[in-house]
């Protein structure tokens, strides 16, 4: 691929090696593109990236030589990696890429006016990424030019979306802005704070009126995957080719009156403050203070009582637990 790819001639660093960092790194790799891994030293990261076999060096030294560079660590930290790491070291003309918008979008980070800047952002966690590398295929990808000042971002852009696989699948063009403003509204809205509070306010209700837990818990929670699996491989209509009658007529009848047009409206509400920054501004101003806020919800959610009885339960599925199940039964004998 690489002597078709813009990206051919150039060194790529890529700063962060989670889920979406390593896969990012090894797939341009094997698309034949020159790659160094930027990371505190002797982190453990720093290992596992030595260890895959990269170059490994401290953001600051990789970011110098570097014709790109793909910021995928964490949100939060991004700024200060900037300020510290990126800014004083990259070259003009080069290349800052983001796989989010966020600070970006929200002026966290105001990129020098001699760089491009884009983003490429898959539609899968990182082991998806790598896997369909693996099998010759892609993960769709969003793309976005947010600045160009080498008059080349776009190629550059797609250059990067093809070696991380994403040109076998699809690439749809994008901004800052909507990729954003979307990707948070879904995390807020459905796939993490409105599927969760779908399911304990579920919970507690059959709890609250004399049902077993344990019943409630299967009912609520653990097939919900069942449907999941089920909206991702076909949407709407997989869904009810596969559910009976009883439940495709429960659904008409009283999904609407679970998520009325109240629940869309708040659902305007958390967006508008998507889009107007409160939001980002709250979530800036709480990492900043140490996370109280934060710390003390995450606790609140990991003591309710559907997790206290989903770890019993699933200690009995050991499907869940393929190398640990002999180890996951004996905490219920203490507990139980």
């Amino acid at each position: 691929m690489s002597s078709h790819n813009p990206l051919a001639s150039s060194r790529i660093a890529v700063l962060g090696y989670g889920s979406q960092g390593r896969a990012h790194a090894l797939n341009l790799r094997d698309s034949g593109l020159d790659v160094v891994v930027g990371l505190r030293p002797n982190g453990p990261t720093w290992h596992k990236a030595r260890a895959d076999g990269f170059k490994v060096a401290e953001p600051a030294e990789a970011v110098k030589g570097a014709d790109l560079v793909a910021v995928l660590t964490p949100d939060m930290v991004q700024p200060a990696l900037y300020r510290d790491a990126i800014e004083p070291n990259l070259k003009p003309g080069a290349a800052l890429l983001f796989a989010h918008g966020f600070n970006v979008h929200f002026g966290q980070i105001v990129p020098r006016a001699d760089v491009d800047v884009i983003l490429v952002a898959p539609k899968g966690p990182g082991a998806l990424v790598r896997s369909e590398y693996e099998r010759g295929r892609g993960v769709p990808c969003l793309w976005a030019v947010h600045q160009d000042a080498s008059g080349h971002a776009e190629a550059k852009t797609k250059g990067y979306a093809d070696g991380i696989g994403g040109g076998r699948a699809l690439l749809i063009r994008t901004d800052f802005k909507e990729e954003t403003e979307t990707d948070l509204f879904g995390e807020q809205a459905v796939l993490c704070g409105g599927a969760s509070e779908l399911v304990t306010k579920g919970f507690e209700t059959l709890v609250e009126a004399g049902y077993q837990p344990e019943i409630a818990y299967y009912e609520v929670m653990h097939e919900l995957k069942l449907i999941v699996d089920l909206f991702y491989e076909g949407g709407l209509a997989r869904m009810l080719q596969f559910v009976s009658e009883t439940a495709q007529y429960g659904d008409y009848v009283s999904g609407p009156r679970v998520v009325d047009a109240g629940v869309k409206a708040r659902m305007k509400e958390v967006l508008a403050d998507i889009q107007d920054g409160t939001f980002a501004r709250n979530w800036t101003a709480e990492y900043a203070a140490g996370l109280p806020n934060y710390k003390r919800l995450k606790q609140a959610d990991l003591e309710h009582p559907i997790e206290v009885v989903g770890a019993k339960l699933r200690a009995r599925m050991p499907w869940l637990q393929p190398n640990t199940a002999a180890a996951a039964v004996a905490p219920l004998k203490k507990a139980g």
